[in-house]
């Protein structure tokens, strides 16, 4: 969905994200899921109505006299509610209760950051925000569809604009403060890397090579049969002496064919699973037999096989002293947000978000 686009961008740069997700993530992980938009349909009409006006002006909150909209937070919930559908079930209602509180708490310390940063005179950069803009807006067909987007969000450019420059200074705030002044030494690293030898793992892999003859599901049995007698022909050149490139780049019907049917290193859950077993029971050098999937029939050659190894502490240290760099700056804002907000005018006006 095009509206990943823009909630993944915020979430790199919001603080919510440096709160509460792990810190060295994948980018699949820093996505945003689709959330159901509380704007109006574009075809609809503008106007709102008197409830949902309420709503958009009620209070969930009131930082050192600051109001978070009942909306916005509304908004945050549904974003969070997501993760949940996503992995194939609706939280319960202890997990709902802790997700209000979490999603409060995240909207009132991102809060209290950019009071901070006012108070320091930290402003965004202009270009930089120009720039991430810009460089949003390219990966949309058109202007028309970057416009539409914002609007199945609730948002306006501008509201975006604003957005991105406050989620920005926030940024610039922690890195600053918090980020840059975490040390970490090699004997921290060490005791880590001893500590947690599964993280450390590289998985077994193989590297092979397939001729793929296309069958697809809904082929009635005849052409099935084609398509795996003209594979069994195949099959019996191989097993004659031909080779199994040459073979795949003549007859192949997948786009490896152009590499004589090289598929490159993968490990497993990345191959329909019929295709995964039959590879990874091979040793080097053999072939499989005729192997069905959803694609259609196939032969597979395995090249090589690398088992599973621990990737060594040299190779790790970079992202390693950068994923505790991270920890501790993690550890010291929560300690530092936890301070203010002893000393900070909170109140919360959603009974359900206050927690026990």
């Amino acid at each position: 969905m095009q509206e990943d686009i823009l909630r993944w961008l915020l979430v790199v740069v919001a603080v919510l994200g440096f709160l509460s997700m792990p810190l060295i993530a994948t980018a699949e992980e820093l996505k945003s899921p689709e959330v159901k938009s509380k704007a109006a349909d574009p075809k609809a009409a503008p106007a709102a109505s008197v409830g949902e006006k309420k709503v958009a002006d009620a209070k969930a909150a009131v930082v050192n006299g600051t109001v978070i909209s009942r909306d916005d937070y509304e908004k945050e919930l549904g974003r969070a509610q997501q993760q949940f559908f996503k992995m194939g079930k609706p939280p319960a209602e202890k997990e709902l209760n802790e997700l209000r509180k979490e999603v409060m708490d995240n909207l009132i310390n991102r809060e209290l950051l950019y009071q901070e940063c006012q108070k320091k005179g930290i402003k965004a950069d202009e270009a930089a925000v120009e720039g991430q803009i810009k460089s949003i807006k390219e990966r949309f067909p058109n202007e028309a569809e970057y416009k539409n987007t914002l609007l199945k969000m609730g948002m306006t450019e501008e509201g975006f604009k604003t957005q991105m420059k406050r989620e920005m200074c926030i940024k610039q705030y922690i890195d600053k403060e918090f980020l840059e002044k975490a040390k970490v030494d090699e004997k921290e690293m060490r005791a880590y890397y001893d500590a947690h030898p599964d993280y450390f793992k590289k998985p077994e892999q193989v590297k092979a090579s397939h001729i793929l003859i296309k069958s697809e599901p809904g082929d009635d049995a005849k052409k099935k049969a084609e398509a795996r007698k003209k594979l069994e022909e195949i099959e019996k050149k191989i097993k004659a002496g031909g080779d199994f490139a040459a073979l795949a780049k003549e007859n192949s019907q997948c786009p490896s064919a152009a590499q004589g049917g090289d598929l490159g290193v993968f490990g497993r859950g990345q191959m329909v699973k019929p295709f995964e077993d039959a590879a990874f029971a091979l040793k080097p050098g053999e072939m499989s037999g005729i192997v069905e999937t959803n694609f259609g029939y196939h032969l597979i050659k395995l090249t090589e096989k690398q088992n599973e190894t621990k990737v060594s502490f040299d190779e790790v240290k970079p992202k390693l002293t950068e994923y505790l760099k991270q920890e501790k700056a993690q550890k010291d804002l929560k300690q530092y947000l936890d301070k203010v907000r002893t000393t900070a005018k909170v109140e919360i006006l959603v009974p359900e978000a206050k927690g026990k």
